[in-house]
């Protein structure tokens, strides 16, 4: 009888994870959107791209969507009105995504759609607060549930050898010699071979990560808010990153170009909240007065602190190095920025919207190269391809549409490894 209670306990068990399979294999919309879309696009804001909110309910509706997100090249080669629309409004085409299923992009549009800009959350069981989702708390409900039934199998299943042992010993029959379970071999095998799968995982993860720190975000010397100047002051990112389209590098900007504004600004009087990642809030005013101390500026005085030989007393920003690349790789700002039109956010995130930056994009070799099989080159009426006169004529024939990077060595290992 017990042996049946066992096999009907096990049976409801396996039936219980059958039936929550579905609660775990539901797409996780917002973790698509961070991964695929978060760089170019916000739910509610225009960024790169227009804001994401609401795009699934356009009279083209969604299979127009589903063809867009996998495909724009192909949208747009088809003379789409609205896909050309998008891009002379944004002076991007979007980059393609073949890899979303139908259901993971009505996962990130359930997100998008639902999304609220942050606020003061309101107290527990007030008009307003958040309820708790359902989906999740049924998920971990019947995960409960199973953890529950598994230890009643366990208790079920020692009563029974404990009963069988007793009824042996009244009829005489032998019983067999208990092995402890840290003791036996199928035990022992099953937990070497997951010791080995999970030790190699951990290393080989490990090994691949070296080095990289996606959402590394340390603390600076001075609360500096991208959010602030880039975002809602709309400073242009190449007024402090002048190298961005010239150089290699972007260039970090010298306490002298921080004072073109600040010799004026010498108060924080935005109705926005700086806010450190910790939620502690920030006195701005007092975070410009840091600056005056490492530019040598006395604001009293309106005018630099100098020495006696008049040279003016001041000390470079300590500023900590966030988007770090290993020795071996070349990256060229202005080839991407200048020569590929790539938008800041595509590899630094939503960064006018960042309080303190962080890294937003892993910068591992897949995510670049992945990037330069999806992005098509600003080819037509581009002097720095004119080389390529294969795909001029491919494109003139209309044998062609678009070109990527891959398509001119993007892929090859020497572009960046040399």
């Amino acid at each position: 009888m017990f042996r049946k209670i066992v096999e009907n306990s096990v049976f409801i068990i396996f039936l219980l994870l059958f039936c929550n399979v579905s609660a775990f294999a539901q797409p996780d919309g917002k973790a698509l959107f961070n991964s695929n879309c978060a760089s170019c696009h916000h739910p509610i804001k225009e960024a790169t791209g227009p804001a994401l909110q609401g795009t699934d309910q356009h009279p083209h509706g969604k299979e127009w969507l589903y063809k867009w997100i996998k495909n724009p090249s192909a949208v747009l080669a088809s003379g789409d009105a609205h896909a050309k629309e998008l891009v002379d409004k944004y002076k991007v085409v979007m980059t393609a995504f073949p890899n979303l299923s139908n259901e993971e992009i009505d996962a990130i549009m359930t997100y998008v759609n639902d999304f609220k800009a942050p606020s003061a959350a309101p107290a527990p069981g007030a008009e307003g607060a958040p309820v708790a989702d359902a989906g999740n708390s049924s998920a971990w409900l019947y995960t409960f549930i199973t953890v529950i039934l598994l230890a009643l199998v366990i208790v079920l299943w020692r009563a029974n050898y404990g009963l069988r042992r007793v009824a042996n010993e009244k009829e005489g029959l032998p019983n067999e010699k208990e092995v402890p379970f840290y003791r036996n071999k199928v035990v022992i095998a099953i937990a070497v071979i997951l010791l080995f799968i999970f030790s190699g995982y951990w290393i080989v993860n490990g090994a691949v990560e070296l080095g990289r720190q996606e959402n590394y975000q340390p603390e600076q010397p001075i609360f500096y808010s991208h959010k602030v100047h880039a975002g809602i002051n709309q400073i242009n990112c190449l007024y402090c990153h002048s190298g961005a389209e010239k150089s290699r590098h972007a260039l970090i900007p010298s306490a002298n170009v921080c004072m073109n504004c600040h010799k004026q600004v010498s108060e924080y009087t935005g109705t926005e909240k700086l806010i450190t990642a910790e939620g502690k809030e920030v006195d701005g005013t007092a975070e410009i007065q840091k600056l005056y101390k490492y530019a040598g500026w006395d604001p009293s005085k309106k005018d630099y602190i100098r020495d006696g030989n008049g040279d003016i007393i001041s000390r470079p920003i300590e500023w900590v190095k966030i988007h770090n690349l290993p020795d071996h790789v070349y990256f060229n700002h202005a080839q991407h920025v200048k020569v590929g039109k790539v938008q800041c956010q595509q590899c630094h995130g939503d960064i006018h919207n960042m309080d303190e930056v962080y890294q937003s994009s892993p910068l591992s070799m897949g995510w670049c190269v992945n990037c330069h099989r999806q992005t098509q080159v600003q080819f037509a009426d581009n002097n720095y391809y004119s080389i390529f006169e294969k795909y001029h004529e491919e494109i003139k024939a209309g044998k062609r549409t678009t070109v990527t990077v891959e398509d001119i060595g993007g892929t090859e290992c020497m572009k960046c490894h040399y």
